[in-house]
């Protein structure tokens, strides 16, 4: 088995090589979007790490009971933290409980293994916390944590890692992944390497749930349909989606999980506007509604794209501590009117 990952081959190699030559660092941190791959190269490195059968240094072989283990992340010697759901909050109670179970030596393998995803979801708090275990790691120990950019973690966070950043890969290449190894048709395969913005794992996901594709439409039309409606509109759609009075602690988590969905599908509209009103070439995410993203980017221009995208960022920032209404009230209240 090779690491089979496509298109971060660079940072398998490089990983390998930490390995072969006995170099493995103490923390590693892979960022890139959700959906680049992070996970996956993190684990294909905890299985190298832990490999019992290893074909070559630094290749783990993928069937021996600690590649499968590792690979369904059950293993004895890997932790996984990581917040609740897509969008929370790690607290600091999880990295301390962690940081107990690494005091341990190995159960069965050469390496204890932290796997940290999404650790820009970690509060203040708690990152601080693990500053410990980082800069006094024991030599079985190894840390591996996954986040959107190094920029959203404490910078003494990052400066104790190695960082592999990932990036996003020719549309082509993610649309052939499609095809060869999943199946899809040609025409699904090209849609949804945009929808995806060159990272596989979402294309993937897409592909296997068609009911995200149906979310992401609604959430677009959503969008197209408020621009061109006043302020009362825009409010009653607020509360419709954000008031969750008398109801369970799970229905308003969904509520929010909704939320951040919609802040992040509409993300990518006012970034392909920002691209269309910049006279760019790259290519359009959201490449079904080209001509609503033309039509708004000949309306409102550069600087308002600009400013919507901004407002989305900072609003998926403060989903866990905002009022859902006031913040989503504030943004809808600064969409221009857009007329179809």
């Amino acid at each position: 088995m090779e690491w089979n990952v496509i298109g971060h081959e660079w940072a398998a190699r490089l990983l390998q090589q930490h390995i072969a030559n006995g170099e493995a660092r103490h923390a590693y941190l892979f960022t890139g979007p959700s959906g680049i791959g992070r996970r996956t190269l993190a684990l294909r490195f905890a299985q190298a790490l832990n490999c019992a059968n290893p074909p070559a240094p630094g290749l783990p072989c993928g069937a021996c009971r600690a590649c499968q283990q590792i690979e369904r992340q059950q293993h004895t010697d890997l932790a996984v933290v990581q917040a609740e759901r897509v969008g929370g909050d790690l607290k600091i109670d999880a990295v301390r409980e962690l940081q107990r179970s690494l005091s341990l030596a190995p159960y069965e393998s050469r390496y204890r293994i932290a796997l940290l995803p999404r650790f820009h979801e970690a509060n203040a708090n708690a990152q601080n916390a693990l500053l410990k275990t980082l800069e006094e790691a024991p030599g079985h120990v190894i840390l591996l944590l996954t986040a959107d950019s190094a920029e959203d973690l404490l910078p003494t966070i990052t400066s104790r890692c190695e960082v592999m950043r990932l990036r996003p890969q020719p549309l082509a290449t993610v649309a052939g992944a499609l095809q060869a190894q999943w199946g899809a048709p040609p025409e699904e395969a090209r849609m949804l390497a945009h929808f995806s913005a060159g990272c596989l794992g979402t294309a993937v996901r897409l592909h296997q749930q068609p009911e995200l594709l149906e979310k992401r439409r609604a959430w677009l039309d959503d969008l197209w349909e408020l621009l061109g409606e006043d302020y009362l509109a825009r409010f009653a759609w607020a509360e419709k989606h954000t008031v969750f009075k008398g109801k369970a602690r799970t229905d308003r988590e969904a509520m929010r999980e909704n939320l951040h969905d919609a802040y992040r599908t509409w993300l990518s509209f006012w970034r392909d506007v920002m691209l269309r009103s910049a006279g760019a070439q790259a290519a359009l995410v959201n490449i079904d509604i080209e001509e609503r993203v033309q039509a708004a980017a000949v309306q409102t221009g550069l600087e308002t794209a600009r400013r919507q995208a901004v407002a989305l960022e900072k609003g998926l920032a403060r989903l866990n501590s905002a009022n859902l209404q006031l913040l989503t009230e504030t943004l809808l209240m600064d969409w221009p009117r857009i007329s179809s």
